[in-house]
């Protein structure tokens, strides 16, 4: 029914019904949805004292506020829903079709290792490659990949089991969550001598919601103090009973450290599986699975190591994994090897990808190019739609408490450049969660892997975002844009203290005291060896002074390789000097250290104290 809206504009107004739009919609798409001229909604959201244009993507509740007005009930599309709607249009099932019962294959459980910090997950993984070194293969696991598979020995037969290798620590919930969701059984690392911790519950409560079965490693059992017998006491509180005390969950006491009882915890992984789970998949059908982990390889390009979930990846697919997709050129398995194709519960590196995949983004095999392509690019401009739909002012941690008073800004927004997709995850994560009250909320624009680039600092610009490098710089021309700009860019080598700068500034305790000033880079044109002095690099200075005596960090890549290293000894031709400026050449030592190689970059800087306020 046509009735005059807002400001007298004709527009056919709703009798209450749902439309469905997607997150990032703009007012065209809802304009599309109710057969309206987008111009006449732009007319109706400045009656409503808003300012939109037809194309911008806005806000889920600008489209709330529109769909009121309107009188529709407007529905905002979750991603997960998106893209299955998006993979159903290409004619492709993501998920547990698996075929007739005569297709179906046993495959290897997956595994996860969760538990509190320093109770031994990352010695257990250690201990676990080092129990199952394959015969004649000195040195072991030669590539670390995210992934692994180990052999072990159960009633006479050979089982494999898969592991995948997340980081434990507390900040990385995010990461533990995502290896629950494509993990068959997770393994509780509880050390004997500490017993069950507030981590140790939380890593608990991540595997029960993903509703896998625990088997419990009880570690440290040769330390003094050791009490297993105290963990399971500990352990029944939280639902989980030791078998020998009537219940159903495998406790097994090892120590990590001497590679005790390593093969009875892998015995009682597959024991498990086999008494709870129906491992079984379809290795015929296209190959479908999780991105585990994805990095830029110099060289290499885009790497991505997948989870094969179901069906056989082969070298020579074409896949799409999350906005990134590519033919396979090349796979390897955790030891290094290339291999022509990988089965069900299979990690490999997967080689080929136009761009870095995120961690724990579904990847699945298509029949064409030109269908992954139109996949990616459907899934890119969704996210890109998104991230737009936050955008805001600009704004510096040090007068965040400023302006949040002045009642100038309700939202602190965050840009994430990392060196890994699941780094990156895990910090976007633990910002999520940070507790500053209803007063403010973090919004992370865009994450991504690799150095910080113009692109992002663009982003920063238009949207008054804070910039977050992780083990990544800035490259090129971006660090002179910033300042240009005035985009704060932080760098962090540490996942804690991005977290704990932040949540100091969102609730106004931000102190600055130092800052740290660039004052010059150097590239590594030559390597000259000394027996004295150890690797000298042979350095032309592109930037500001190299001085004697100043901290350094050495990056490749666009990745900081070493932090907290000092320029030792700084020569021209055979004269010791105390600094080189730009455009000239010269020598430079970095004492101790000699990990170093053409094209690497110098970056000398020193902390000056900052005026307060």
């Amino acid at each position: 029914m046509q009735a005059p809206s807002v400001g007298g504009v004709m527009l056919p107004r709703g009798g209450g019904e749902t439309i469905r739009l997607s997150r990032g919609a703009s007012l065209t798409d809802f304009a599309e949805k109710i057969g309206a001229n987008p111009a006449s909604l732009v007319a109706v959201m400045m009656n409503l004292g808003e300012m939109v244009t037809a194309t911008q993507s806005v806000s889920d509740e600008t489209l709330t506020l529109l769909g009121d007005e309107m009188n529709y009930q407007v529905q905002i599309v979750s991603p997960e829903e998106e893209d299955r709607e998006l993979l159903e249009s290409f004619s492709i099932e993501f998920g547990e079709n698996e075929g007739g019962e005569e297709m179906l294959v046993s495959r290897p459980p997956v595994v996860t290792v969760m538990g509190h910090v320093d109770h031994g997950k990352t010695r257990l993984l250690d201990a676990i490659r080092k129990t199952n070194v394959v015969a004649g293969e000195a040195g072991g696991i030669t590539q670390h990949i995210g992934a692994y598979q180990v052999a072990t020995e159960v009633n006479g037969e050979e089982r494999a089991i898969t592991f995948i290798d997340t980081p434990g620590h507390e900040a990385f919930t995010a990461m533990r969550a995502r290896g629950a969701k494509s993990t068959d059984i997770a393994i509780l690392v509880v050390a004997a001598n500490d017993g069950v911790m507030p981590q140790t519950i939380e890593a608990l409560n991540h595997a029960k919601a993903a509703d896998v079965p625990i088997v419990v490693a009880v570690n440290k059992i040769d330390v003094e103090g050791a009490d297993p017998t105290k963990v399971r006491g500990q352990l029944t509180e939280f639902g989980l009973v030791a078998e020998e005390y009537g219940g159903d969950t495998m406790f097994v006491d090892i120590s990590a450290k001497q590679g005790l009882n390593i093969d009875s915890l892998l015995e009682a992984v597959v024991l498990t599986a086999d008494a709870s789970l129906d491992l079984r998949a379809n290795a015929e059908q296209d190959a479908q699975g999780i991105a585990i982990e994805a990095h830029l390889d110099r060289g290499r390009g885009a790497v991505a190591t997948v989870l094969v979930q179901r069906g056989t990846l082969r070298v020579g697919d074409t896949m799409v994994a999350g906005d990134a997709y590519g033919r396979v050129r090349a796979m390897l398995d955790d030891k290094g090897q290339n291999v022509e194709e990988a089965g069900p519960s299979t990690p490999v590196l997967v080689l080929g990808l136009t761009n870095v995949p995120g961690a724990g983004d579904n990847f699945l095999v298509v029949d064409e190019d030109r269908t992954a392509r139109q996949i990616a690019e459907k899934r890119a401009a969704r996210e890109r739609n998104a991230a737009f739909a936050k955008r805001t002012r600009r704004v510096s941690l040090e007068d965040l408490d400023k302006v949040l008073k002045a009642g100038l800004v309700q939202d602190l927004n965050i840009i994430i450049k990392g060196d890994a997709s699941g780094s990156v995850e895990a910090l976007e994560s633990s910002l999520l969660q940070l507790d500053v009250g209803e007063e403010v909320e973090i919004r992370v624009l865009h994450r991504g892997v690799g150095a910080v680039t113009e692109s992002d600092i663009n982003l920063a610009t238009g949207s008054d975002a804070i910039v977050i490098g992780f083990n990544v710089r800035a490259e090129g021309r971006a660090t002179q844009m910033a300042e240009r700009e005035g985009v704060d860019v932080r760098y962090y080598s540490v996942i804690y203290q991005a977290i704990e700068e932040i949540e100091a500034a969102l609730k106004g305790m931000l102190k600055p005291e130092y800052e740290e000033v660039e004052l010059g880079t150097a590239e590594i044109r030559e390597i000259y060896r000394s027996s004295k002095l150890g690797n000298i690099a042979g350095v032309l200075i592109r930037s500001g002074e190299v001085k004697r005596n100043t901290k350094a960090r050495l990056i490749r890549d666009g990745k900081v390789i070493a932090e907290d290293l000092t320029i030792q000894g700084l020569r021209r031709f055979k004269d010791d000097v105390t600094e080189i400026r730009e455009g000239y050449e010269g020598g430079i030592n970095l004492g101790n250290f000699n990990d170093i190689k053409i094209d690497d970059v110098i970056a000398t800087y020193e902390m000056r104290e900052k005026p307060r306020g």
